[in-house]
């Protein structure tokens, strides 16, 4: 399987998903901390990608997404955007209304 393909099955698998440098235990930039604390905060089950230890999945990730940069949020297969996006949505309200919606068709 081609790490492209790996890619979208990952990213059809996991309804939330954060491309992250590190982890939410221990984030590797302030913008992936940031990123995965406003996941927190809106207590949703996201899944993550360590893109430090991926270095194909780093290089190849943004080709798919049109995202130069990382964390990257996907919901429902869709990109969302990176840390500056989710900042904006969490303040207005809609990013926790967006994952909600996801919750009720997860379970």
């Amino acid at each position: 399987m081609s790490i492209l393909e790996q890619l979208h099955e990952t990213i059809a698998a996991n309804p939330v998903l954060l491309f992250m440098k590190g982890s939410p235990q221990a984030p590797q930039c302030g913008f992936s901390k940031t990123a995965s604390q406003i996941l927190s905060e809106c207590g949703v089950k996201f899944a993550t990608v360590d893109v430090l230890a991926n270095p194909e999945v780093r290089a190849t990730l943004p080709s798919i997404s049109n995202w130069p940069t990382f964390p990257q949020l996907f919901v429902n297969n869709e990109l969302v955007g990176g840390c500056d996006i989710l900042i904006e949505l969490h303040k207005s309200g809609e990013l926790k209304t967006m994952l909600q919606t996801v919750e009720t068709k997860t379970h």
